[in-house]
């Protein structure tokens, strides 16, 4: 999955819930990558333009919702982007920055709407030859979710899932002096373990997009991995990092990658119209913005530990 990845539970039979974790997580990295030519959404994209690919029910759902969020009004999620993604693989050793000509001629095979759904196949066809699902916005966020839902299937009432910085806290962390577990919020501008503050939750989900993970430099200039669909450059924002709590990780993946891109603003003003969504923001110059439902949860202390 690219990332680091920790799985903390707390169970009588702890190691043989983590064994089968693990087992899943490699089955979801197969289903889910954009990366390896041999995944199951990989069989998608090789076929587009050719034929429907039956898929899993997992992978169609994810789609399907990715689909929907994809074709919102003013939305900066775009699971088609899967051209753009790939020819600047900013994050990868080969990244390069791409002409505007190139740039011109992949935004025509980014269309969302392109991708046909058939609910009672469970079926995916991309319409034009070219097109690229990439689901790498999405998946983590579906994956923990998958995987708290394993865990309470078994019995787990305490756990702290971490894909890459994608965090969801299961139940309270059973500490005599705290029913919370507190997730601190990285600063954008320092180095790793360096937080501006912190959230505590509890059966909640916490997930960060930033621009200062993956970047590349080139003749002076330097690029971010976070595309903007509807240019097919890096996003231009106020902002250097996005926090999303929510009950579901996956809904923080949605509005991480909807929203960002947006304004400081814009996100505040959407962020306090959403029901069971809140969120953080660190600007640029370094001011912390946060919605309204974030008031009790957030920890007020600028030396967090």
């Amino acid at each position: 999955m690219g990332t680091v990845i920790d799985l903390l539970i707390e169970h009588d039979t702890a190691d043989l819930i983590l064994a089968e974790l693990v087992r899943r997580l490699k089955i979801y990295e197969h289903r889910f990558s954009a990366n390896s030519s041999d995944s199951e959404l990989m069989e998608i994209n090789k076929n587009a333009g050719v034929r429907p690919i039956v898929v899993h029910p997992e992978l169609y759902q994810l789609i399907k919702v990715g689909k929907y969020h994809s074709c919102s009004p003013n939305s900066n999620l775009n699971i088609a982007i899967g051209p753009l993604v790939q020819t600047w693989r900013i994050g990868f050793t080969d990244a390069k920055v791409p002409s505007a000509d190139k740039i011109d001629q992949l935004l025509k095979i980014t269309n969302p709407q392109n991708i046909i759904l058939n609910e009672e196949e469970q079926s995916v066809f991309l319409k034009q030859q070219g097109m690229l699902i990439d689901l790498g916005s999405l998946a983590k966020g579906y994956i923990a979710d998958l995987i708290i839902h394993y865990l309470k299937g078994k019995g787990v009432t305490s756990a702290l899932i971490n894909l890459g910085g994608n965090i969801v806290g299961l139940g309270p962390f059973h500490n005599p002096k705290k029913d919370y577990w507190k997730i601190g919020i990285q600063n954008p501008t320092l180095s790793r373990n360096q937080y501006v503050t912190a959230l505590r939750i509890c059966n909640q989900s916490v997930v960060t997009s930033g621009i200062y993970e993956r970047s590349l430099e080139k003749e002076g200039q330097t690029y971010h991995h976070i595309l903007n669909p509807h240019t097919g450059y890096p996003v231009e924002t106020d902002v250097a990092s996005l926090t999303i709590q929510s009950k579901y990780s996956l809904d923080g993946e949605i509005w991480t990658t909807r929203l960002y891109g947006k304004s400081s603003a814009e996100i505040l003003d959407c962020l306090n119209q959403l029901e069971g969504i809140d969120g953080l923001l660190i600007t640029k110059s370094g001011q912390v913005l946060y919605s309204n439902g974030l008031e009790e949860t957030m920890i007020q202390n600028k030396q967090v530990s």
